[in-house]
Formats: C-alpha cells, sequence, structure tokens
C-alpha cells in the first residue's frame, strides 16, 4: 500500500482528489492548517472506505510541512504521489506597483520553499519504490504574470520553474513531475474546471506521464 500525500486537503479540489486516488487503492495524507477541517475530510473518506489521516501543518512552516509528511509516510505508507495545490493567501495578491521586497517573502516561501520542502522528504521513499508522481497545481498566472496579482505571479512563476527542473532531472528514475493549470476558478458544475473533472485530469497526469504541463482548460484570451 503506498499513500497520496494531499497538502492543501480543502472541501473541494482536495477531497475529490483524495477520493478518486483513495478509489484507486491509495492510503490517503491530508495536510492542511485546520485540524477541525482535516478531521471533517477524513470522516467524509471514511464513509467512502478510504484509509485517510489528517496531519496539520502550516506550508509557510517547513518544519511542521516535513513533520507531517514524515509522520504520513510512517503511518500508511511511503508516499508515492505527492499534490501539492493549497489555496494562496489573499494578501499575496497586490498590483505589481504596491509590492514591495518584503511582501515577497511569504508567496515565495508558500510556493517554492514549500514544495522544495516537500518533495525533498518524499523523494527517498519514492526512490526506494523506484517510482513516484509530484503534481503541482497553479492558476493562470504561473503562466501569464497578473499585474494585478504580483506576489502569485513572481511565486506560481518560480514554482513551475522548480517543478519543471524536477520533471526532467527524476524522468530518468521514474519519477514524474507535472504541473495542472487551472485558468479560472474552481466550479462545482461539471465543467472541465469542477472539482470531481480535475480530479480525474490529476489521476491522469499520474497514470499516463504525458508530458509537464496541462491546462484545465484553454486560457482565456
Amino acid at each position: 500500500m503506498t499513500t497520496f500525500a494531499l497538502v492543501g486537503a480543502g472541501p473541494g479540489l482536495g477531497l475529490a482528489t483524495a477520493r478518486r486516488f483513495g478509489a484507486a487503492g491509495h492510503t490517503v495524507a491530508l495536510i492542511a492548517r485546520d485540524a477541525g477541517k482535516l478531521d471533517g475530510l477524513t470522516a467524509d473518506l471514511a464513509r467512502a472506505g478510504i484509509q485517510a489521516r489528517g496531519y496539520p501543518a502550516d506550508v509557510l512552516d517547513t518544519e511542521s510541512l516535513t513533520a507531517a509528511l514524515y509522520a504520513a509516510a510512517a503511518d500508511l505508507g511511503p508516499v508515492e504521489i505527492l499534490q501539492y495545490s493549497p489555496v494562496p493567501q489573499a494578501h499575496f495578491m497586490k498590483p505589481v506597483l504596491d509590492t514591495g521586497a518584503d511582501d515577497l517573502d511569504a508567496p515565495l516561501a508558500f510556493s517554492v520553499k514549500g514544495p522544495a520542502a516537500a518533495v525533498n522528504v518524499v523523494l527517498p521513499g519514492m526512490r526506494e519504490l523506484g517510482r513516484g508522481t509530484l503534481l503541482f497545481v497553479n492558476g493562470s498566472s504561473a503562466v501569464r504574470p497578473n499585474p494585478q496579482v504580483a506576489g502569485t505571479s513572481i511565486a506560481f512563476a518560480a514554482e513551475s520553474a522548480y517543478a519543471r527542473m524536477l520533471h526532467d532531472t527524476l524522468a530518468p528514475e521514474n519519477i514524474h513531475a507535472a504541473q495542472l493549470i487551472i485558468p479560472g476558478a474552481i466550479r462545482p458544475d461539471g465543467g472541465p474546471s469542477s472539482p470531481d473533472v480535475l480530479a480525474e485530469r490529476l489521476y491522469d497526469m499520474h497514470t499516463t506521464r504525458d508530458g509537464f504541463r496541462h491546462y484545465a482548460e484553454p486560457l482565456p484570451d
């Protein structure tokens, strides 16, 4: 039994992907700041017959994030799939001319230091398994910078570069890194950016390993 570890667990996309990977036979580790929210999500998954546990951690605190991932692997089994998809905080999204140097500390910690810390924890286990998948989920500002949300535009671009380097470097070890770009809001309407459809897309990215960057739907003009 191997583990699907979700950094940024929530009731929308996070729960949908946890259900999809859990239905495929993986145990599920849910990581988010709110312990109460995690309890509700694990109970929901348990009703579906999926073994899941929650691990409170803040991605801005790399010590808590790494401790959560180490605990998850010890409790549930080695992490074969890591999904990094926490929702950026509102104060990251200032216009570019209102963004000072200090305003970039938290977005870069969120989108670069957090993923790097998580990957460094799970990578040894993936190497022992001889396989693994690293999934990164970002908004459109990762590929089309938006001056109204400078913090996330800069940090997502850096995360994209990091994820792409992982894709190129780890492929010979049978470890696949891929990115899903969701251009707009996640909508619970059954369309291409609905949680269940996105979850299926992420699972397909894990199984088919077809390239690095994928789009939930085309970028608007």
